[in-house]
């Protein structure tokens, strides 16, 4: 156990943290996520809601500052409507790291796959709001 951080990081997604390059991305998955299917680097936080784990997270991570948004999540397949409590609940947690994102970056169900095989990892957690998937791209330490 180390002092200063949640106990809601696991050993593994510290080290895929600490591993991370500067425009490196981590998809933070629902539980329906088909993470397996595309990405080899996976890492289970089953139990773990998002919100939560963003809360864990962003103390540690520095968000890309070069982009115009280094928050994305998927947008409403058609017919779909959000429900916009899941952005608010996430964007509650990056604003008190991160207050002048005022929202994510959404889009496409399939480009958010195609984006998400090219992440550095995908964290599959218990989340199970619909349209909860978040992508976070890694910035420079200050």
């Amino acid at each position: 156990m180390l002092k200063g951080i949640s106990p809601l990081l696991s050993p593994d997604l510290l080290a895929v943290l600490c591993r991370m390059g500067h425009g490196d991305e981590i998809v933070l998955a629902d539980a329906h996520f088909p993470a397996y299917a595309v990405n080899p680097l996976v890492i289970r936080a089953d139990g773990l809601r998002i919100p939560d784990l963003l809360a864990a997270i962003l103390p540690l991570f520095e968000l890309d500052s070069y982009v115009p948004n280094p928050v994305v999540m998927m947008a409403a397949v058609k017919g779909d409507e959000l429900n916009m409590t899941v952005e608010k609940s996430y964007m509650d947690e990056i604003n008190q790291f991160y207050p002048l994102i005022m929202k994510p970056e959404r889009i496409e169900r399939f480009d958010f796959y195609e984006r998400a095989k090219s992440a550095f990892a995908v964290v599959v957690t218990g989340e199970t709001a619909k349209y909860g998937n978040i992508i976070l791209k890694k910035g420079v330490t200050p």
